[in-house]
């Protein structure tokens, strides 16, 4: 399985703050972006960073393996 993590605007528009997807062979970011953004278009729209186990990625070829975590977050802003 892998484990998806939404923070900020972007849970507010899924609605969830975590969801399970199952692993398959081959499986890269790109996959689940695309069928995550496919159910959640509107929440995609204010995804600014994503993680792969706690580090920043910008590769959506990345491979996954099971038992990953994915984080979408949304741009911080504060004072």
């Amino acid at each position: 399985m892998i484990r998806v993590l939404f923070f900020g605007p972007v849970a507010e528009q899924v609605p969830a703050r975590e969801m399970q997807l199952p692993f398959s062979a081959g499986m890269k970011l790109q996959d689940v972006v695309a069928e995550l953004s496919a159910r959640h278009p509107q929440a995609f729209e204010f995804v600014s960073f994503t993680a792969v186990n706690q580090t920043q990625v910008r590769d959506l070829q990345l491979p996954l393996a099971d038992g990953d975590e994915i984080a979408f977050m949304a741009k911080f802003s504060g004072g």
